[in-house]
């Protein structure tokens, strides 16, 4: 009986340790995609719009296809899911380290971010069928440790790989940890369902993933065309098409892919809120800082992959420091409080000098705000239904975080294109879309080469000013998510297990 109960617990460990590697590499493919962007122009070129895809494929198929596979984990298998999920995650990932051409990079992107839905979702569903409680939520805090230990060392780790081998490498090695993980896990990982499954909500699941590839192409595209292009037009009222016909499908559906009854619960509306602060305050960074630090500042990869360093470190000891102190304080106070000092952070950045102290210390408020909701919403998102549907809730929430992190770059993208379209008017200088898109992208050379006539100066103070009014509008909108957060989680306290 000892015997098999040692058994059991590393087995336990053996699949907490599977998924953890999951998660290493899911957030590192992502910040190493934006920190490789620059590097991927250099050698297979594209404009800022087709590069832009490089980040915006991934998270688009992530993110949108993570609650038709959350639902598909209920009804084929957890460990099927997640084993198919990673080991195609390791495939593409090699197949993207000898992408011949930046279209062919671009595709594969979108199937890597398809396998990451699939293993992520599998895998969290499998590890709230694992443990219990307390157990369960250590679990899921050192699951979100380990997702912000990608995310902390990504930059870092990609810069040096740029720097010292090749962009590729930072694939590759995305590779050789997914088919680690696989090892791990299907020795050892038990496989569950959902009894009740009755099948995946297809028309749920293409409607509501052709809307969100309606609306992120839309905001991609809106800064070069124009938004009141006819092409631009089309694709958002497509968009807000697709969007009615996904409700009006998810409320008449026997067992829907997305159970809207949820949102009437305020605490779940609350988890919901988290994903979406911190992909103002701390997500979009991820993505427009590196291309700063290179293109604007001048920096190398690996310079750049340090400074990222003080954004992202706090998130190795931030998620645990917050279920530690959900003993003394409710997780909406902490929630918000980690929210506000992000905002804090985005104020102390929009007066930094780039390179100074005050601008590590700005980072590093960011970042450990940031950490704090980070490490109590992957636990609060599987408390608020019923074990039996954990595959559903995990997909909810993910497609929540993954989707309004891809929305939100790309809207981030677009009102940082706007805003310096205005800076170089005001400036005197008639401006070409295209090279509003390069000096908004960072790509400062490329923005000098279009714009010959103005100096490199006005060029960068430019840039800045646009860059400082986009860090307002990300401190308006932490703050209002900081103040959401807390009424709708304090009000939907004891539901569900909400601390």
């Amino acid at each position: 009986m000892q015997r098999k109960q040692m058994e059991r617990h590393g087995g336990k460990w053996s699949v907490l340790a599977a998924v953890c590697l999951a998660a290493l590499a899911l957030p590192w493919s992502f910040v190493g995609g934006a920190v490789a962007t620059p590097a991927i122009g250099r050698e297979l070129g594209g404009s800022p719009q087709a590069l832009g895809w490089v980040t915006s494929a991934f998270m688009l198929s992530f993110g949108s296809c993570l609650m038709a596979a959350g639902a598909l984990a209920d009804q084929y298998g957890r460990k099927r899911l997640f084993g198919i999920g990673i080991g195609l995650f390791a495939a593409s990932s090699l197949a993207i380290s000898l992408a011949p051409d930046l279209w062919w990079l671009i595709g594969l992107r979108a199937a890597q971010g398809l396998a990451a839905a699939a293993a992520m979702a599998g895998g969290s569903a499998a590890l709230a069928q694992e443990y219990e409680g307390e157990a369960r939520t250590r679990a899921f805090s050192l699951l979100g440790t380990t997702f912000g230990l990608g995310l902390a060392f990504g930059p870092l780790l990609s810069g040096g790989l740029i720097q010292w081998l090749d962009w590729r490498a930072i694939f590759a090695c995305g590779a050789a940890i997914g088919a680690a993980a696989l090892l791990l896990a299907l020795p050892r990982m038990r496989e569950s369902r959902d009894p009740d499954a009755v099948g995946l909500d297809w028309p749920g699941a293409l409607s509501f993933t052709s809307m969100l590839a309606l609306f992120t192409t839309a905001l991609l595209q809106g800064p070069q065309q124009g938004w009141r292009s006819l092409p631009v037009m089309a694709l958002l009222v497509g968009a807000l098409a697709l969007l009615l016909a996904f409700i009006w499908l998810e409320r008449r559906a026997a067992r829907p892919m997305l159970d809207l009854s949820l949102f009437r619960y305020p605490a779940f509306v609350g988890v919901q809120c988290l994903p979406l602060a911190t992909s103002y305050c701390y997500v979009a960074l991820l993505v427009l800082l590196p291309l700063r630090f290179i293109g604007v500042d001048g920096q190398g990869e690996a310079e750049a992959g340090l400074w990222m360093l003080a954004l992202s470190a706090p998130m190795l000891a931030m998620p645990s420091l917050a279920v530690w102190l959900t003993r003394w304080r409710s997780a909406g106070f902490i929630s918000a409080a980690g929210l506000l000092t992000a905002a804090l952070g985005l104020a102390g950045l929009s007066q930094a000098q780039a390179g100074s102290p005050a601008m590590a210390l700005a980072l590093l408020l960011i970042g450990g705000g940031s950490g704090l909701p980070w490490g109590l919403m992957d636990g609060l998102s599987v408390s608020v239904v019923p074990k039996e549907r954990a595959g559903m809730a995990s997909g909810i929430f993910s497609t929540t975080r993954v989707a309004g992190e891809g929305m939100a770059l790309a809207a981030i993208g677009a009102l940082m294109a706007g805003l310096t379209g205005r800076a170089l008017a005001d400036a005197g200088l008639n401006a070409s879309a295209a090279a509003v898109q390069r000096l908004a992208s960072g790509n400062l050379s490329q923005a000098h080469a279009l714009l010959p006539m103005a100096d490199i100066g006005r060029l960068i103070h430019a840039y800045d000013w646009a860059f400082q009014r986009l860090l307002y509008l990300l401190i308006a909108l932490t703050l209002s998510s900081a103040l959401m957060a807390l009424v709708l989680l304090e009000r939907g306290k004891g539901e569900a297990g909400v601390a």
